[in-house]
């Protein structure tokens, strides 16, 4: 079976977010199930694809908030409003129809789509209706959208979640409908999209591809270590409840580290915390970290940092939503919401720590299990889209 593997971002071996990190787990597990696949997509500007031989590459583009203007911003909103698209899809309406038709075609002969999230798909929905699809659903974007919206500070940034939110909702319920199998990451992303019982969905464990065997021996250098891309309003929502909320409990003694795009607010804010930026290596930023906070507030799908930590065994403390979609949470990780409970699980195991006690375990097994999973459930799906291919054959 050939599908070709339709992404806004094609990986290239430098993943810098949990989307990129997603799309490589689940490329790689189309191919061990025994699937041809040919990756289409756009490129982060001066990168090169992983797999130059199996990729189409469409150009390139950087659709980052943070690092665009306000001209640009304000072009992309204009566009949207016009085209009645949502900005994450008309950041990547810089090419043709009729140049992603070539770009399809020069793929060769394939059985079907497979619709990695609601960007690309959104942007020419039309040039993908020729064949099954199979719908990779990140998460549910309408829901995320509309709890930016209630957390936005701004009518305009309410009015314009909001409206992100009813077209995405729209598109969601399109992409869903026309597929022959949606892929979730988490259990919970079935119901919401409106998919249970369907037998037409499965959810996807992730596995990161992160090195455990460096995690052994490791020097601490920090007590708590955040990263992520604090510019994305669900990541922003989960720091600003740590901040506020949970680090007035920690012990004074404790050293808070963030790394990563952070907003200038956030760090003239709290200058006790110590705002790292972008990091050399994301893994060896938490592997030298004592305790790793997992504080995802919002958003949907699954947190691909949280798979991370458990992979390399770090020890940590997760707010419930931070573990959605994960069946075996590792015993060194304490799951709680109420910030003050939050705030005294951090200190108890930063105690330990510092008393010569060593919280790491092997996440070997963890990563097993969810690479066995991924593979069974990537299995489910395929044989769904090869019984559709078969139908469809049958009654032409």
């Amino acid at each position: 079976m050939h599908l070709l593997f339709v992404t806004s971002l094609v990986p290239d071996g430098k993943p810098t977010t949990g989307y990129e990190i997603a799309n490589k787990a689940i490329v790689d597990g189309l191919v061990r199930a025994g699937a041809r696949v040919t990756v289409l997509g756009f490129i982060w500007p001066g990168s090169s694809p992983l797999d130059p031989d199996n990729t189409i590459v469409l150009g390139e583009v950087d659709v980052r908030n943070d690092t665009a203007n306000l001209s640009r911003k304000l072009r992309w909103l204009g566009k949207a409003v016009l085209t009645r698209l949502t900005v994450s899809s008309i950041k990547l309406r810089i090419i043709s129809r009729d140049r992603l038709r070539a770009a399809i075609a020069s793929a060769g002969p394939f059985d079907a789509y497979v619709l990695n999230g609601v960007a690309l798909a959104g942007a020419f929905e039309d040039c993908f209706a020729d064949k099954p699809q199979i719908f990779v659903a990140h998460n549910v974007e309408h829901r995320s959208a509309r709890e930016n919206a209630e957390a936005a500070a701004s009518r305009v940034q309410k009015y314009l979640f909001n409206r992100e939110s009813a077209l995405l909702a729209r598109l969601e319920q399109r992409l869903c409908a026309s597929a022959a199998f949606v892929f979730t990451l988490a259990d919970e992303d079935i119901e919401a999209l409106g998919l249970s019982g369907t037998g037409r969905a499965a959810a996807l464990p992730l596995v990161t591809g992160a090195d455990a065997s460096r995690t052994s021996g490791r020097t601490i250098e920090r007590d708590l270590g955040l990263i992520g891309t604090w510019t994305w309003q669900p990541n922003r929502i989960g720091l600003e409840w740590f901040l506020r909320h949970v680090l007035p409990h920690l012990d004074k003694t404790v050293r808070v580290t963030v790394a990563g795009s952070t907003p200038a607010d956030l760090k003239a804010a709290w200058p006790n915390v110590t705002f790292a930026g972008r990091v050399p290596d994301a893994s060896d930023f938490v592997r030298s970290c004592a305790v790793i906070p997992l504080i995802s507030r919002a958003g949907t799908g699954v947190q691909l940092k949280t798979i991370e930590t458990f992979e390399m065994g770090l020890p940590s403390v997760a707010t419930a939503l931070s573990v959605r979609g994960i069946a075996d949470v590792p015993a060194n990780c304490v799951v709680a919401d109420d910030p003050v409970r939050f705030a005294h699980a951090v200190n108890a195991m930063v105690a330990r720590m510092h008393a010569g006690e060593d919280l790491t375990c092997s996440g070997a097994g963890f990563r097993a299990a969810q690479l066995t999973r991924l593979d069974q459930q990537i299995r489910v799906g395929l044989d769904r889209l090869a019984t559709s291919l078969a139908d469809g054959r049958a009654a032409a």
